[in-house]
């Protein structure tokens, strides 16, 4: 029969996983092969050095503390690359595409104790799951895509209505708790059945993204812009009184006025009205301040088009 503690050993060292043990002193007792082999450290030069002297890139304090809970507690610990994602830096053999700088590890802590009950070593298992990590990391960005991809108009790559009004009542109910400032502006392109009528529709779709275009293009990383419906757009304004609002206002009527449009070999004028409304006491519901700015895109077309309203509530009128 094979002696025992040889058998051991060859089990530790031909295990897929690395395996290594430290004293209540920190110094490595034990380094296996795979430790040899991703190291690049042999354990003859390893064995009763303190793991932090051959080791100072390692997380000290965390590790340090990790340890010393497993000799007072008598327990297993465990880390995986989630919470951390490596305990050493070793390379691995993926490709570049995979996303990683460096192998990902799970890592178990393991009390070896002595006759007595009392723990004398710490054992590390540390895990390769660098494919895992891979995995997952691919099945978050293409959840992420296909979440993002259901929030979007096909057409303009814009918000659609269903996530700008999700993001209008949340934006609604954080004015509300915090007493914050809000302006929704509504806009739509001035004649733009004309444009369909006249021109066919792939211009008229042409038409929306360069509008489209042309709003994000002006709007600042906190403003939300969705496409409504049809040629109509929303802009949401998180914590923007009534003057941040004109000014935005004036400046994307003027981005989409100033510059006509390139169609086939010619180019054609378009312009958009707008309508603003704005957060105050008494607004019920972010529907009220739908139905408010719309009211005034309807005032503004009503008066000739090209330019912006404000609602007035009827006490202001």
């Amino acid at each position: 029969m094979a002696d025992t503690p040889q058998l051991l050993d060859f089990i530790v060292d031909r295990t897929h996983a690395g395996i290594f043990v430290v004293d209540r002193d920190m110094r490595i007792v034990l380094w296996n092969q795979f430790m040899e082999v991703h190291s690049g450290r042999k354990r003859d030069e390893l064995l009763d050095q303190d793991l932090f002297d051959a080791f100072p890139e390692l997380p000290r304090k965390w590790l340090t503390r990790k340890i010393n809970n497993v000799f007072i507690l008598k327990n297993f610990s465990f880390t995986s690359w989630e919470q951390r994602p490596y305990l050493f830096k070793f390379p691995h053999n993926r490709p570049v595409t995979g996303g990683v700088d460096c192998m990902r590890q799970d890592c178990t802590l393991m009390p070896v104790k002595n006759d007595a009950g009392e723990v004398e070593y710490v054992c590390f298992t540390l895990f390769d799951v660098t494919d895992t990590s891979i995995y997952q990391m691919q099945l978050e960005d293409l959840t992420k895509q296909l979440r993002d991809a259901s929030n979007r108009d096909g057409l303009t790559g814009l918000h659609n209505r269903r996530f700008i009004e999700e993001t209008l009542a949340s934006e609604f109910a954080r004015a509300q708790r915090h007493d914050h400032a809000l302006s929704l502006i509504i806009t739509d392109i001035d004649h733009f059945k004309r444009v369909n009528d006249e021109h066919g529709h792939l211009a008229g779709d042409e038409v929306l993204r360069r509008v489209a275009q042309r709003l994000n293009d002006g709007l600042r990383i906190s403003d939300h812009l969705g496409r409504y419906g049809g040629e109509e757009f929303l802009v949401v304004l998180p914590e923007t009184p009534l003057e941040g609002a004109e000014t935005l206002c004036e400046r994307l009527r003027q981005a989409i006025a100033e510059e006509p449009i390139p169609l086939g070999d010619g180019a054609l004028p378009v312009s958009i009205s707008l309508g603003i409304s704005q957060f105050r006491p008494g607004v019920r519901n972010y529907e009220q301040l739908i139905e408010e700015a719309d009211q005034a895109l309807y005032r503004a077309k009503e008066t000739g088009r090209n330019r912006y309203t404000i609602f007035q509530p009827p006490s202001a009128a």
